[in-house]
Parts: C-alpha cells; structure tokens; sequence
C-alpha cells in the first residue's frame, strides 16, 4: 500500500524531476503554460471572431500554412 504524500511534496519532486531533465529555463517556460490567466476568453472569442464563420477561420488557417 503506498502512502499518500503532501501535494507539496510532489510538487517538489515533479519540479526537481522537470528540471533534471529539461533545465531550469525550459522548465519555467513549460510551467507558465499553466498559470492561471485574467480576462474571460469566452467574452473575447465571440468579440475577436463575431463577424467570422468556422468556415472562414478554416480557411484563413490554411492560407497561412
């Protein structure tokens, strides 16, 4: 039966583990995907794209391939 550990101290170990293995930059860069962002996407999305049907995001996205 294993032991549960303080979140804590998994946290530790996975950053340790992170940085053994890709460093302390791309460590930091990898992390900062997750933080948590201000602002509300959703009220974005629909004022970025408003006037823009699926279709026309599609296409805009392969034009630029």
């Amino acid at each position: 039966m294993s032991i549960i550990q303080p979140i804590s101290d998994v946290t530790n170990r996975a950053k340790h583990a992170l940085i053994q293995e890709l460093g302390v930059i791309d460590t930091m860069r990898f992390l900062n995907q997750f933080r948590v962002g201000d602002g509300d996407y959703a009220v974005e999305r629909e004022a970025l794209f408003k006037n823009d049907s699926v279709k026309s995001i599609i296409a805009g996205i392969k034009a630029q391939r």
